[in-house]
């Protein structure tokens, strides 16, 4: 990472504090990540887990499929104790989105398999992974950082099938005054063609249709917490 995105990548992150996001600089693995998820799930709730249980929920709810996970993040979900007992459960507050715990992680690595990779800037909700910022400085082209989370996708073992990560709803790209955004997809909807016409990118724009691309506004109009909540259901 060069030192001109490290300093994006704190502008952004000071960005998201101001919006009352919870910066996780603790976070920086797998490890730590399901550890919090962990607690955010217990806590919303109201149940403890054992060691045992909660490896076996991550087993179910992590799926390769992007619509196999996008139903279990916005349904109530069902899941049997050890002991027998059922439990049923959300991911994240469903009601009322806003009430939901909004944290930022930046530089978090995940390593599956033969696959070891970076992601700049990750947007949690209730511990759960939904949006990816990716950065670039302004000479490169947003375009690279698209490529580069096609290329994440499309490496054997990787993370968006095989970890929380699998939640992740929205990519964002941005070299700070041009920003672009994409949905999940499945592998074979998530490729550039020649015309794009596989791997659909936005730039957000307002009522009357003036585009918000410089990244400070579009964290404004598009990522303060109940405006993000809201727009994940």
């Amino acid at each position: 990472m060069t030192t001109a995105e490290r300093q994006l990548e704190e502008e952004l992150i000071d960005k998201l504090r101001a919006l009352k996001y919870e910066h996780r600089a603790d976070i920086r693995d797998r490890a730590a990540l399901e550890k919090n998820f962990r607690e955010k799930f217990q806590a919303l709730n109201h149940v403890k887990l054992t060691g045992a249980e909660f490896a076996r929920l991550v087993d179910e709810i992590v799926t390769p499929d992007v619509y196999t996970a996008a139903k279990t993040l916005r349904e109530i979900n069902a899941f049997t104790r050890d002991d027998g007992t059922p439990l049923n459960y959300t991911l994240v507050n469903i009601k009322d989105w806003c009430k939901n715990t909004f944290e930022v992680v930046s530089q978090l690595r995940i390593n599956t398999d033969n696959s070891h990779h970076r992601y700049d800037v990750i947007l949690l909700i209730n511990g759960i992974p939904v949006v990816q910022i990716e950065l670039k400085t302004l000479g490169i082209t947003p375009r690279r950082a698209m490529e580069q989370i096609v290329e994440y996708k499309n490496d054997a073992g990787n993370g968006y099938t095989r970890t929380l990560l699998c939640f992740m709803q929205l990519f964002v790209v941005s070299n700070k005054t041009d920003t672009w955004y994409f949905a999940n997809n499945n592998a074979r909807h998530f490729a550039f063609n020649a015309d794009e016409r596989f791997l659909p990118v936005y730039q957000f724009a307002e009522p009357n249709n003036k585009k918000v691309t410089h990244l400070d506004d579009f964290a404004d109009k598009f990522l303060a917490k109940c405006t993000l909540g809201g727009n994940d259901q």
